[in-house]
């Protein structure tokens, strides 16, 4: 809600924030007033008046549009001078999302949040997690470079992990771990002994990274997350399978945080209790 302001004071407010606006853009009265279609003398009134009124709705919105700020910050309504446009486009943004494991932008996301807990629902199983040829099998019809490259980016990655000063959550559908062991679905045709591989690689991060590293599994038929990456309180990734949407403002941030939240306490196998999970697993397996 808008603090209650006296009207001298907002009148005074309004031809502060006038002439701050006309000397960021660089503009003259007599620039400004052609770019709204009134005299200069009317400008000049603005600027050097020393009443209580302020000017009617369609002046105040004109000389907004024309400098590029928004009416609610020249009438003290808000304190951010960005029009809604530019505002949103700073607080949400759309970047290209490529079928690979090289991923620059994931990476820089990843750095940028640095000592801050990552919270990560990802689109399957956790790509830095993976052997190498679990990668090889999934990603070597789809990878931009070279099998070897992603391979290598997704082992820096996981070594940034060890070495940041963050904890890394990670939640996921329980569903998704079983139909992996049990080779069903999009994991038809995966060798068992890549399978029990990447079950004792699960196992061992899962133990040696605890508890920098937690990673819970949730029944899907009681919760839904689509897939997404909350950094910190800095940004919230979601991941619509050929882009990336960026959000930065700090309302669907915390929105999104208290939804991963959500997919801990509902969670049906907990970080703790993951290693005991995996081993029956890893037994129907063998």
């Amino acid at each position: 809600m808008a603090e209650n302001i006296d009207k001298r004071v907002r009148a005074q407010q309004f031809r502060d924030r006038l002439k701050q606006a006309m000397q960021r853009q660089g503009e003259t009265q007599s620039g400004l007033a052609r770019a709204i279609g009134v005299d200069r003398s009317t400008i000049s009134q603005l600027l050097t008046g020393g009443g209580a009124r302020l000017p009617n709705a369609q002046v105040v919105g004109e000389c907004a549009s024309a400098l590029g700020v928004s009416a609610d910050w020249l009438l003290s309504l808000s304190e951010r001078p960005e029009t809604a446009a530019n505002l949103l486009a700073t607080s949400l943004s759309i970047t290209a999302a490529p079928r690979a494991l090289v991923d620059e932008q994931i990476f820089a996301w990843h750095r940028e949040a640095a000592g801050y807990k990552i919270r990560h629902v990802p689109a399957a199983l956790p790509d830095m997690l993976k052997t190498t040829e679990f990668l090889q099998w999934e990603y070597t019809p789809h990878l931009g470079r070279t099998t070897e490259q992603a391979i290598n980016a997704s082992e820096d990655r996981l070594a940034w992990m060890r070495r940041a000063n963050s904890d890394y959550e990670m939640a996921m559908p329980l569903h998704e771990m079983e139909s992996f062991a049990r080779a069903e679905g999009y994991y038809r045709g995966l060798p068992a002994r890549i399978r029990l591989a990447q079950i004792d690689r699960f196992a061992e991060l899962s133990q040696t990274l605890y508890p920098r590293l937690r990673m819970y599994l949730f029944d899907a038929r009681r919760i839904f997350s689509a897939p997404v990456t909350v950094f910190g309180p800095l940004m919230a990734v979601l991941y619509s399978g050929r882009h990336y949407i960026v959000f930065r403002d700090r309302e669907r941030v915390q929105a999104l945080t208290e939804d991963f939240d959500a997919l801990v306490r509902e969670a049906t196998v907990t970080a703790r209790v993951l290693p005991d999970m995996l081993a029956r697993l890893r037994s129907e397996v063998s």
